[in-house]
């Protein structure tokens, strides 16, 4: 514990303010947002195909985002970038107060929706280009306590999000959402980062060389393999575990806070061990914990036996997610973090997206072999394990950090 601790005190100050920007970020997110679907049906006769199509919407958006923030990181400079998404965000969560406590159009609502997923996706990407810049040499660490911070706001956010909504207007909720806003603007304000301010290079160019590297793109495809699996965790869990099993929701519920907890208090030290690996060895074991722990939900029937196998999945997550990005900022190099972080982002995004049609697809095909029907979901995170070890062998120093692509020139087809 000494040693976490002192290890921690080392980390540069800047990686705490933007820690606690994406902890305040990811508290006001989820502080109103998950409750909107609620509010478009219940409170404004909104069809559930039309809420539906309107979260389908925000999957697309969101990966874009992701995609847009990287880019307008390495042209533009990262804190610029930074600093606007959180203007822009503070900004549309007030809109949409407005509009919902004065009953404004659907359609204004749902653009207003649609634009903070935008700006937050380009904000997540922007943010893990300046960790990466601020903790070269301790990257994975970084990452690890980054990711504690953004738990812990996914998690108080909606449980105080249902209490205030339990007493006050619901657009109330977004006003709360953009005064945390603010208050994480105000933290951005005070890291000047340590990344290239801007990039010269034409955007379609960049663009192509990102397409040639095919080192990268074959990591993006098993990245996405891993990501389809963790995408199971809400949707394809929720319904297999009630629905199935017969199971409470307040035991599914326990599942969920036991995933928060072990990323909350093993995240960091798990990352750090991880750092003392190959990448393509710490790839290739969260991977194959992931679908060990996906595929022990199809022989589980009681709680004991489902949070075990959520357990094992969720040291997966802890070893796999800190070490994509790190190998990502490994890959990119400098001038092109930004980009090569924002393609990471899309794949988890599409991952996730994708992930609960996948799986509901099979809980439907096979309704009656649990243990067939998870094991092939497993399999897919196995298969990319396979993949990771495989591909590790052209990293250099038999799977060590990967070195950057060469940048291709302006004119470079």
């Amino acid at each position: 514990m000494k040693k976490t601790l002192a290890s921690l005190g080392k980390l540069d100050r800047q990686l705490w303010a933007l820690t606690g920007a994406q902890l305040i970020t990811s508290a006001g997110f989820s502080l109103a947002l998950p409750f909107l679907s609620l509010y478009l049906h219940r409170d404004r006769g909104l069809a559930m195909t039309v809420v539906g199509t309107i979260m389908l919407f925000n999957a697309g958006v969101s990966a874009g985002g992701r995609v847009v923030g990287g880019e307008l990181a390495d042209r533009w400079g990262q804190r610029p970038v930074a600093l606007l998404s959180a203007v822009l965000r503070t900004g549309l969560f007030g809109l949409l107060a407005f509009l919902i406590q004065k009953a404004g159009p659907i359609w204004a609502v749902a653009l207003a929706y649609l634009g903070l997923r935008l700006t937050g996706a380009m904000a997540m990407t922007v943010i893990t280009a300046m960790v990466a810049d601020l903790a070269a040499g301790r990257r994975m660490e970084a990452y690890g306590v980054l990711r504690v911070g953004s738990n812990i706001g996914w998690a108080a956010g909606p449980a105080i999000g249902g209490y205030l909504a339990a007493f006050l207007p619901y657009w109330t909720l977004f006003a709360f959402g953009a005064a945390i806003t603010g208050v994480a603007f105000l933290i951005l304000l005070t890291v000047r980062g340590a990344g290239p301010k801007a990039c010269s290079s034409a955007v379609g160019a960049g663009l192509r060389g990102l397409t040639q590297d095919r080192r990268f793109l074959v990591f993006l495809l098993l990245a996405y393999l891993v990501f389809v699996v963790a995408g199971q965790l809400v949707s394809t869990l929720s319904v297999y575990t009630v629905g199935r099993l017969g199971r409470s929701e307040a035991e599914f519920g326990a599942l969920l806070t036991l995933n928060g907890l072990v990323i909350v208090f093993v995240q960091y030290p798990l990352a750090r061990w991880a750092d003392r690996l190959r990448r393509a060895r710490a790839l290739a074991l969260g991977s194959l914990l992931y679908g060990i722990g996906y595929a022990a939900v199809g022989w589980a029937r009681g709680l004991p036996e489902l949070m075990a196998a959520v357990a094992v999945a969720t040291l997966g997550e802890g070893l796999f997610a800190p070490t994509t990005m790190t190998v990502t900022a490994e890959m990119a190099g400098e001038e092109r973090r930004g980009r090569y972080l924002g393609a990471l982002g899309f794949a988890e995004t599409l991952g996730w997206s994708t992930g609960p049609f996948v799986g509901g697809l099979l809980l439907d095909l096979l309704p009656h072999a649990p243990a067939l029907m998870w094991g092939c979901l497993g399999t897919l995170a196995v298969g990319a394990s396979l993949g990771f070890s495989r591909a590790g062998r052209s990293w250099g120093d038999g799977g060590g950090p990967p070195q950057p692509a060469p940048t291709p020139s302006r004119g470079s087809p």
